[in-house]
């Protein structure tokens, strides 16, 4: 049975992507799904959010050069979660001009017929529209957007909604598409006037729990944890729980 393959997407940065990414799937994980976590940012923020020391190892650079086979690359970090670095490569398939579309349908043509094994194949994108970005919609079936409250965030939205019908002219297809509110904080009204917003505009796509704004997220990496290790208590750390919940059963606002 192949893996539901979804893209952690927004192509503005500081939404939360990598801090969705790492947590949502680690608490699947510790639901007993089998999660794959494949870091296609450059930058390679998922490897030390889980306590990985990438320097130097390569990972899903080698498999879009044609040099390394997928499975060669995975890493167990955690009981059911699976990592695939950006490796130190990853910089130079953004910048290869030879290929043409072919050069968008790398990862497409790598995922085939690998990791049947898992339930969930994630993959952590670049704030950018460039290669990385169109490799992971040529990949992918379904769309995870988080958003922050910040209207920059919505202005961010609108951009990538262009691009994501773009491809879906292009490829046939339609996204399977769901937001999550992150970095959300309820006493103040820009919050809330996001978040209507986003209701208004996506009915039935907004994740029912929103992920609290919190000090602790932005520490847990600099420990190599996620918030289930390194507050599992926190409030927050329950956010994480609910939205894999909510992920799993498709419950929206």
């Amino acid at each position: 049975m192949n893996p539901r393959i979804i893209a952690v997407i927004n192509q503005k940065g500081g939404v939360g992507k990598t801090t969705t990414s790492s947590n949502l799937c680690h608490a699947l994980a510790m639901m007993g799904k089998k999660v794959t976590l494949i870091d296609l940012d450059p930058q390679g923020h998922l490897a030390v959010s889980l306590g990985v020391v990438e320097a130097a190892k390569s990972g899903i650079d080698e498999v879009l050069l044609g040099h390394s086979d997928i499975e060669t690359q995975v890493i167990l970090v955690r009981n059911n979660l699976q990592l695939i670095v950006s490796g130190p490569k990853l910089r130079e398939i953004e910048q290869l001009t030879e290929g043409g579309v072919a050069r968008g349908d790398l990862l497409r043509l790598s995922l085939q017929n690998q990791l049947n094994d898992q339930d969930f194949v994630f993959l952590d994108c670049p704030p950018s529209s460039g290669i990385l970005a169109a490799n992971a919609l040529f990949a992918a079936d379904e769309l995870l957007i988080p958003m922050c409250s910040d209207f920059l965030s919505l202005q961010g939205l609108s951009h990538l909604v262009a691009t994501v019908k773009r491809f879906e002219q292009v490829l046939k297809k339609k996204y399977k598409t769901l937001l999550v509110m992150s970095r959300y904080v309820s006493t103040r009204r820009l919050s809330k006037e996001v978040l209507d917003t986003l209701l208004k505009h996506f009915p039935g796509q907004v994740l029912a729990t929103v992920i609290r704004e919190t000090a602790s997220l932005a520490e847990c990496p600099g420990f190599g944890k996620t918030i289930l290790e390194y507050q599992p208590k926190s409030p927050v750390a329950k956010d994480f729980a609910k939205l894999a919940n909510n992920f799993i059963e498709g419950k929206v606002m």
